[in-house]
């Protein structure tokens, strides 16, 4: 079974074909307790930041697990890269989003506390929470076996979010938009913004982006569109979209 680890300061070591790479830790724990990788299997590495070597297994002990080196990648940045603000919500909804954003290949995510929001991070919930997000998009990048561990942003107000919109393309899920996200122009050649460009994409939580949210950030450049004709739930709207963009970028072919 194919597999990927994370090792962060993979670009810092011996590397190349032929050289030997191991996992230390918490890393090397998981890979032997719960994914149960013997001697001669097949697995990868990577630093999470595109690049990643793969190979076999060629030692394992309580304490290392080590592969040949048969082959180097380096996977660059996506050209069409997608942000997804995720608005706070009750139970693990806003975490399943994330989950999903991640396995669909989004290249950021930032928390939003949302007016409706009915989960609220305050004091020392917010770094608790967002430590537990990056604990998530590693997780889901490995599991999906991705080069690239999304970036997770920090707690996003609905001013930050205003202030964001002004200088980047944004998309806010709306059910009651007028414009599907299949019809909505993406610029030219299908890239939003240009070569290389962030499409914002904005979820509210479970009660809707209220009216005056819709309001400022329509006002502020942002483009409301919606996904059919019912409601989604804020745990699946976010991933729908991805998936739609990334028919719509041609990431999936």
């Amino acid at each position: 079974m194919s597999s990927l680890f994370i090792r962060e300061d993979l670009a810092s070591i011996p590397h190349e074909v032929r050289d030997v790479v191991s996992l230390h830790g918490e890393e090397q724990k998981h890979a032997v307790t719960v994914n149960r990788i013997r001697v001669g299997e097949a697995t990868s590495i990577g630093d999470g930041r595109g690049l990643v070597v793969s190979g076999p297994v060629i030692a394992v002990s309580g304490s290392v697990l080590s592969i040949a080196v048969t082959d180097v990648g380096q996977v660059e940045k996506a050209p069409h890269r997608i942000h997804l603000v995720q608005a706070l919500a009750k139970g693990d909804r806003d975490e399943l989003a994330v989950q999903a954003a991640t396995e669909l290949g989004v290249a950021r995510v930032s928390p939003w506390a949302a007016e409706r929001s009915v989960s609220r991070w305050v004091g020392p919930k917010i770094a608790k929470g967002l430590d537990r997000w990056r604990t998530i998009v590693r997780e889901a990048t490995k599991q999906s076996i991705q080069a690239w561990v999304p970036e997770v942003g920090e707690l996003t107000s609905t001013k930050d979010l205003v202030a964001l919109a002004r200088g980047s393309r944004m998309l806010v899920l709306d059910p009651t938009a007028e414009l599907s996200l299949t019809a909505v122009d993406l610029g030219d050649g299908g890239e939003p913004g240009g070569a290389g460009a962030d499409l914002v994409l904005v979820v509210g939580p479970e009660g809707g982006i209220s009216p005056g949210e819709l309001e400022a950030l329509q006002a502020a450049g942002a483009t409301r569109v919606k996904l059919g004709t019912g409601i989604l739930r804020t745990s699946t709207a976010g991933p729908v979209a991805i998936a739609v963009l990334n028919v719509r970028f041609g990431t999936w072919s």
